[in-house]
């Protein structure tokens, strides 16, 4: 698979530190579509790579059409003057005013609260892939989040395992990461540590030093280079279309790199437990961003 580079330079950025878009730091994905129709084979893939690249399992046009209906809420000037809602080009402003993303106030807040968003995530599917990788029924946890990058913000995910975030988290747990719209490399999609749901945390424990946030121990690292570096591993990525789907395991190290393109990165975090399986209660309620979870 051929991933394309973000610029002559060939470098990337996740919160604004530079990564080397090189083959000592970066392979591609290994798409695993061609086993949805087994599922024994679909699970067996994912003990083995600890994620599964699913290209075009979804509608795209539905994909696009909930972009859509998200940047249709934002203020006049926030996206490029003759631009559709759908291509979601960022101005390069953002209108005074618009809270921090997800709180309150802010379209994202709203949105996960939206019968558009609330019909996009019941395709049957989602819920189908859960099924058959978690051996049985299944539900989808209501804290259901939106993210959203746009360039110059130097924002994205930390290195981090789910399971930090999960306090109470049953044994068994799927997430689903959905890019709503094209994200190539540029974009700042979500990127896979290769073969890290094979570590112990002991493994990765002295890389949360390196870090941004001292006042917070769940992340991994901000410092994606020194992440791969420090553990022998490459970030696994690919140039991701409108109707992808990721699932990954909690246990897999994963970021996510800054949006450096005028088109802005929109995705949606899922996640499946089995059912009767008892959940970490704070994903029981609609996501906000500055819900503490």
């Amino acid at each position: 698979m051929t991933l394309s580079a973000p610029s002559a330079a060939a470098e990337l950025y996740s919160n604004g530190l530079p990564i080397p878009f090189s083959p000592e730091l970066f392979g591609p994905l290994r798409p695993s579509a061609d086993r949805l129709d087994d599922p024994a084979a679909l699970r067996q893939r994912l003990r083995s790579d600890g994620y599964l690249y699913l290209p075009g399992v979804l509608d795209r046009s539905e994909v696009l059409r909930l972009r859509g209906e998200y940047f249709t809420l934002f203020p006049p000037g926030y996206l490029e003057p003759g631009t559709r809602p759908e291509d979601g080009v960022f101005s390069g402003t953002v209108p005074e005013g618009l809270p921090e993303h997800g709180v309150a106030g802010h379209p994202a807040h709203a949105f996960v609260r939206s019968a558009p968003f609330e019909r996009f995530l019941a395709d049957r599917r989602l819920r189908t892939i859960a099924e058959g990788l978690l051996g049985g029924s299944c539900e989808m946890l209501p804290r259901r989040i939106l993210r959203h990058f746009h360039s110059g913000s130097a924002r994205a995910s930390r290195a981090h395992v789910d399971m930090d975030y999960l306090d109470a988290a049953p044994p068994r747990v799927l997430t689903m990461w959905i890019p709503v719209g094209d994200c190539p490399v540029a974009t700042g999609p979500l990127i896979y540590l290769e073969g890290s749901h094979t570590l112990a945390p002991e493994d990765y424990a002295p890389l949360r030093d390196i870090t941004d946030r001292p006042h917070d121990r769940r992340p991994i690292s901000h410092d994606l280079a020194a992440t791969a570096r420090r553990l022998g591993r490459r970030w696994l990525c690919a140039d991701f279309a409108a109707g992808d789907l990721l699932v990954h395991m909690p246990q897999i190290i994963h970021a996510s790199l800054d949006t450096t393109t005028a088109a802005m990165r929109l995705s949606v975090d899922v996640r499946f437990i089995r059912s009767g399986d008892r959940p970490d209660t704070r994903w029981q309620r609609p996501w906000s961003a500055d819900d503490g979870a």
